[in-house]
């Protein structure tokens, strides 16, 4: 199949883009490589991704460009059976810095990957959703019926996204299914979230710092169930039109997520605490019901096992991924 992967040099999109490169697809990636982090990390993504194609049937194509060029989205969609539209400006605090720019990449970005796919009856488009458009719970864990009301721009932008996909389902009859990650962690996430940060200042002696009272919770899900469920969705149709939550129902406490990296690397190091981040959910907690319902989605990675999976694979990788060793 001919599949077009927005966003698919980046941490999600990446892995993405490399499982169906090995499944023998042709494979289209669209990235604009904007350097909110080092864009070490997307070349390798790219390269895990080549090399994956290179020893199955299928290709792998990168396209350097923003999906805000209606045009080049049009051009790139043209041919595709199926979009994987991960696309989008991250970051919560980011977004609290420049609401503008997260608007014109999240929201009209979207609506040009959305209008290209109707143009060219494309199979399906799965969507890279957030559990960002929760914001404060009313009650845990989140369900899909839970409120929708965001304490950031970034959520808005998300919540925006996955409208606009249930829209164009339900009007021009566009296959859609809208994902809502809750915190993907694993091998070649962003390096400025909590869980890097902690493995990175660990492993160099230094304590982790907790932004907050480090009671915040959250429902880390490691991204071999999220690639899972995302190839799936290649050719299986039970959740079209609908909007699910994508997380590991095993929720954690920053404090907890600290303390279990510290006793894996350097159980003698203390835990250091700063201001809170504004924008920032309190708790994130998925149920999973309704994925688990459609899709038959369970997810297989408690935290503590991808966490010891994740310190291991930061190890041996630390050379180009670690910040303090690439500065040095």
């Amino acid at each position: 199949m001919k599949v077009t992967v927005t966003g698919g040099a980046g941490f999600i999109g990446g892995h993405i883009a490399e499982e169906l490169a090995a499944e023998g697809h042709d494979v289209t990636v669209i990235d604009t490589f904007v350097p909110y982090y080092d864009l070490g990390i997307k070349e390798h993504n790219v390269e895990a991704a080549r090399a994956a194609a290179a020893e199955s049937d299928g290709s792998y194509t990168l396209i350097k460009e923003s999906i805000t060029d209606e045009q080049m989205v049009d051009a790139q969609i043209a041919d595709a059976d199926v979009v994987y539209h991960q696309a989008a400006q991250a970051g919560v605090r980011k977004s609290v810095e420049e609401p503008a720019k997260v608007n014109e990449f999240n929201v009209t970005g979207t609506v040009n990957v959305l209008e290209a796919s109707r143009r060219h009856d494309v199979d399906r488009v799965v969507v890279a959703s957030s559990s960002s458009v929760y914001g404060k719970p009313q009650y845990l864990p989140y369900d899909e019926d839970h409120p929708t009301e965001p304490v950031s721009p970034y959520g808005v932008s998300k919540l925006a996204t996955e409208q606009y996909a249930r829209v164009y389902n339900e009007v021009y009859g566009l296959p859609t299914v809208s994902l809502r990650y809750f915190t993907v962690y694993g091998p070649r996430m962003r390096p400025n979230m909590a869980m890097t940060n902690f493995v990175s200042r660990c492993l160099h002696g230094e304590p982790p710092v907790i932004y907050g009272d480090g009671e915040q919770t959250r429902d880390f899900t490691y991204v071999d169930d999220v690639r899972r469920v995302n190839k799936q969705l290649l050719t299986d149709d039970r959740a079209d039109g609908e909007i699910l939550n994508i997380g590991s129902s095993d929720n954690i406490d920053i404090q907890t997520l600290a303390e279990v990296v510290r006793d894996a690397i350097d159980p003698s190091l203390e835990l250091v605490y700063d201001d809170p981040r504004t924008g920032d959910a309190e708790h994130t907690h998925a149920d999973v019901t309704k994925a688990g319902e459609l899709l038959d989605y369970e997810p297989t990675v408690s935290i503590r096992e991808g966490v010891e999976q994740f310190i291991e694979w930061y190890r041996a990788n630390e050379d180009w991924y670690d910040p303090l060793v690439r500065n040095s």
